[in-house]
């Protein structure tokens, strides 16, 4: 049983930016040297989440569209009450979101289904830098 731990870096532009990071973590599952386990994939952070989508326009407006329903902007937060920082509807929407996912793999490939792509979603009011952990379980 191997445990490895590998971090990546992304620069977001905030405002529900969606990035696919697929080919990241694969490569990291593949570089590993581990044929068979589970990536965990966590974004550290209260104003990001990790998910996964089929990642193309139609459904990335979809995904930005439904958020905003749930969790508007303009509307009050005790958040913005508080500190001042106008990203309440943030936190809310990342703690909707969840910040890790799991994904299986075999032969050192991921197992996801054929339009199924991992995305980091940042939804702060503003570009940010973001550390992605992957850690990699398994033989």
């Amino acid at each position: 049983m191997a445990v490895i731990t590998k971090g990546l870096r992304i620069e977001t532009n905030g405002d529900t930016d969606l990035i696919d990071i697929t080919s990241e973590v694969a490569r990291g599952v593949s570089e590993s040297g581990v044929s068979s386990g589970t990536v965990t994939v966590f974004i550290p952070g209260s104003t990001a989440g990790v998910t996964t989508i089929e990642y193309e326009g139609g459904a990335i407006r979809d995904f930005q569209e439904a958020i905003e329903r749930i969790a508007p902007k303009d509307i009050g937060y005790h958040h913005d009450a508080r500190w001042g920082d106008g990203n309440g509807y943030s936190h809310v929407r990342a703690a909707l979101q969840g910040a890790s996912l799991s994904v299986p793999f075999a032969s050192s490939r991921l197992l996801l289904g054929t339009w199924q792509q991992i995305i980091v979603v940042d939804f702060d009011n503003r570009p940010r830098s973001r550390e992605i952990i992957l850690q990699i379980i398994g033989e």
